[in-house]
């Protein structure tokens, strides 16, 4: 039985591998990354100790730092149930790949 991605990777030839690797690549923290999770663990600890919590300076939502898998892929491909978060993931790398193509980017009803 085919299901709404597997057929959108068909129709678009995109091979399930490049998703794992654009995911990967997508989702890999970098330094500012990793320095705005220090500076969120710094504040919760001085607000712990009693500290006045600074909250002006709220950072930009970090990566995961959680790729895509090639068992979450094939679990979408296989239609089995799969968490919001990993939906997100595989959307960011279809979006990715198709725009190295020169297509437009999709919307997650389109995936799933």
């Amino acid at each position: 039985m085919a299901t709404k991605f597997s057929d959108f990777l068909k129709e678009k030839k995109i091979d399930p591998r490049r998703l794992v690797a654009a995911s990967a690549k997508l989702e890999r923290l970098r330094p500012e990354d990793r320095k705005a999770k220090l500076q969120k663990r710094q504040a919760k600890a001085k607000a712990a100790a009693g500290g006045e919590a600074d909250k002006s300076a709220a950072p930009a939502k970090p990566r995961s730092g959680r790729p895509v898998t090639p068992r979450s892929i094939d679990s979408a491909i296989a239609g089995k149930a799969i968490s919001g978060p990993q939906k997100t993931r595989i959307l960011r790398a279809v979006n990715a790949i198709l725009e190295q193509k020169k297509a437009s980017a999709v919307e997650l009803s389109a995936l799933f």
